[in-house]
């Protein structure tokens, strides 16, 4: 269904999106990327829902719609303004 070119896309992104998940918060730096990562992998996790939808059953899109609820927490709760100053 799907081209072999089209999935090493996809993996790879699948692979840039986790790292810009971890990194950014890891290393402390250029962390306005974890939301931004979360965001772009919500997106594939809608084209997997749908890939998945098409090819079997509901219960088991279930899965990747749970991931794509979860990064859209992580993209909610890491967004710039949910940051506080610190408090002095």
């Amino acid at each position: 269904m799907l081209s072999a070119g089209f999935l090493r896309f996809i993996g790879v992104c699948e692979a840039l999106g986790a790292l810009g998940l971890i990194l950014p918060g890891l290393l402390h730096i250029q962390e306005w990327l974890t939301p931004l990562a979360a965001v772009c992998l919500v997106g594939i996790m809608i084209g997997a829902v749908t890939i998945t939808l098409m090819t079997a059953t509901a219960a088991i899109a279930a899965i990747p719609f749970a991931v794509g609820l979860l990064l859209l927490l992580v993209a909610y709760q890491r967004r710039p303004a949910a940051r506080t100053p610190a408090a002095a």
